[in-house]
């Protein structure tokens, strides 16, 4: 393999703890707002995540322009400044697009970039593995790549044969965000590529057994929740992985209603007749954030708004952790200056984040 690094691969953990998937926050005219950017970072590293990613589906990557994209990647890569591991999401259902992407990335000092698998046009996971993987790979053998396997998003899945061949011959893939939700496909992963592997839960729900199954022992997660709860959920994170059971339950309990909004499915009453709806990541997070006066803005379209029974779903998602576990949600007061009681419980917060009917 030309040009790669040769050395002995590690048991010890790269990927450990808890990455905050980041939302990227918008203006009220769309365009991204930096500012805001900038604050949320300085509130994950406050609340000591192990890392940040930007520019992932929940930052809301297939809306912005490459410009943009570079752009954010290199904001965050300052705003960070070593405090806490970046990771650049530069995935693409464009091969030379992610390679472009990466470069760019790469040459402001980026070491680790997350490759979604290619959604639409729907290579095979052997593509996938020889023409797009591969090649990034080989191209930025200092960089850590991590595969992220999402079909549910992709319509296509790299499996797990083809994660291991990609670990045996490349040094430089030790981990994958695993958000298949299938635990049968994770523990053939960590039979196929061994210990010497990290697998990242792409679910917050799902981080505690994945951790936890001696069968898939994942090191991690890169969570949606820790937007909203970077200290809760690295605790989280870290209380599984020494077995300490009573916290981690605990932390479970407590962040359990946080989990359940990363999508919001209701049923809608249209003038035809009844239709599911469900409001997906980062739609849910993003309203959240503009209640608790976190910035955020508006979801670039085609990402629009809740509707009534949606954004009523999380308001009394998010005052059960409020009324039940205020500590949680208590760093967001102190950092961003805010009353929760008063926004959680004032209709003014809510104005224009909604859809007045279906």
């Amino acid at each position: 393999m030309k040009g790669l690094v040769n050395h002995k691969k590690s048991v010890i953990s790269l990927f450990s703890g808890c990455y905050t998937a980041l939302i990227t926050p918008m203006k009220k005219n769309m365009e991204v707002d930096f500012e805001g950017l900038k604050s949320l970072i300085e509130f994950q590293i406050k609340e000591g995540v192990s890392g940040i990613l930007v520019t992932g589906t929940t930052g809301e990557s297939p809306t912005l322009t490459w410009e943009e994209h570079e752009k954010v990647i290199e904001k965050a890569y300052e705003y960070i400044g070593g405090k806490c591991v970046t990771i650049a999401g530069t995935g693409s259902n464009n091969t030379k697009e992610a390679l472009e992407a990466t470069k760019h990335s790469y040459e402001l000092g980026v070491r680790n970039f997350l490759l979604v698998d290619p959604y639409y046009n729907g290579p095979s996971s052997l593509e996938i593995r020889r023409e797009y993987i591969e090649p990034i790979a080989k191209s930025f053998p200092e960089a850590q790549i991590i595969p992220y396997i999402i079909p549910g998003r992709t319509g296509t899945q790299l499996l797990p044969y083809d994660v291991a061949i990609l670990h045996k011959t490349l040094p430089n893939v030790n981990a994958v965000k695993e958000a298949t939700g299938n635990f049968e496909n994770m523990k053939l992963t960590r039979r196929l590529c061994g210990d010497d592997f990290d697998i990242l839960s792409g679910d917050d729900d799902k981080t505690y057994q994945m951790i936890l199954d001696p069968e898939i022992k994942a090191s991690g997660v890169i969570s949606v929740t820790s937007n909203i709860a970077p200290k809760a959920v690295q605790e989280f994170v870290e209380a599984l992985r020494s077995k300490n059971l009573e916290k981690a339950n605990s932390l479970l309990e407590a962040l359990k209603p946080l989990f359940q909004m990363v999508t919001v499915k209701t049923e809608e009453e249209s003038s035809f007749g009844v239709v599911s709806c469900r409001a997906r990541n980062p739609l849910p997070y993003k309203t959240l954030m503009n209640i608790l006066g976190m910035p955020a803005g508006p979801c670039r379209p085609p990402l629009g708004k809740l509707t009534k029974k949606a954004l009523a779903v999380v308001l009394d998602q998010i005052k059960k952790v409020y009324n039940k576990n205020p500590e949680i949600l208590q760093p967001i007061e102190s950092f961003f200056d805010v009353r929760l009681e008063e926004r959680l419980n004032n209709k003014k917060y809510l104005e224009g984040l909604y859809y007045d009917k279906y």
